[in-house]
């Protein structure tokens, strides 16, 4: 479905991406494992077209990447970004309908509704707060807001940059649960980027280890997961 080639991303003079190479398969889950400082925000940012390409290219579906977000997002690719970034002052439904602002068409507003129908069957708890402002919400529902609201653009991929940040262990199984629903059922393709490597590992069909700027690892969730380097340095496993 996607594909990474030989891409370089900078800050000023300093080099975020270091020409890395990654594919994202259609129907499953890819994740990027890194520390604090890796580089997988910035990746994130430039996938999802907030981050200009410097060098490299980005293929979606056999074609490169739009640059800019709205283009981004109307090829079919959503990101959840760090942090949530939900509006805390309009309601859950006025949050909803902000992600459909790339969705055309005569249909548009029974499209709409029936993808918020979608959204709030998958989310019951937004059902309930439907006309609360976000910034009432808990954290774990305003994460579940924040992936509703990408949800809304009916994306082919879903991109979630860190979405255990900040929330209680319980609650980030449930929003990990509901991650795998989604790909299981709807056959979603989702891009993880979590520094919490058991959860990301756990879910993934393919995954990747960024370390300052470089793909240093490849394999299964499984294969990385039983790696030796990978379980000293991000799942905590002395030997």
């Amino acid at each position: 479905m996607a594909e990474v080639k030989e891409l370089y991303s900078y800050y000023g003079g300093i080099c975020a991406l270091n020409g890395i190479s990654l594919y994202i398969n259609e129907g499953e889950i890819t994740s990027i494992i890194g520390s604090n400082g890796a580089g997988k925000s910035t990746f994130m940012r430039t996938i999802a077209g907030d981050k200009a390409i410097n060098s490299g290219e980005i293929l979606f579906e056999g074609k490169p990447l739009p640059t800019n977000v709205h283009q981004v997002v109307a090829s079919g690719i959503s990101l959840v970004p760090e942090g949530r970034r939900i509006f805390p002052a309009l309601s859950v439904r006025e949050n909803l309908i902000l992600g459909t602002c790339s969705r055309k068409g005569k249909d548009y507003k029974q499209a709409m509704e029936e993808t918020m129908e979608e959204v709030l069957t998958l989310f019951p708890i937004l059902k309930k707060r439907i006309r609360q402002s976000g910034g009432t919400l808990s954290g774990g529902e305003q994460q579940m807001l924040a992936i509703g609201r990408a949800l809304m653009a009916r994306p082919k991929l879903l991109c979630l940059d860190e979405p255990s940040l900040g929330l209680a262990p319980i609650i980030i199984d449930e929003v990990f649960d509901k991650i795998q629903q989604l790909n299981k059922e709807t056959g979603l393709t989702v891009l993880l980027v979590e520094q919490n490597a058991f959860l990301a590992l756990d879910v993934a069909d393919r995954a990747y280890v960024l370390n300052t700027g470089n793909i240093t690892l490849e394999g299964t969730g499984q294969e990385l997961a039983e790696n030796a380097s990978v379980q000293e340095e991000y799942l905590g496993v002395k030997r």
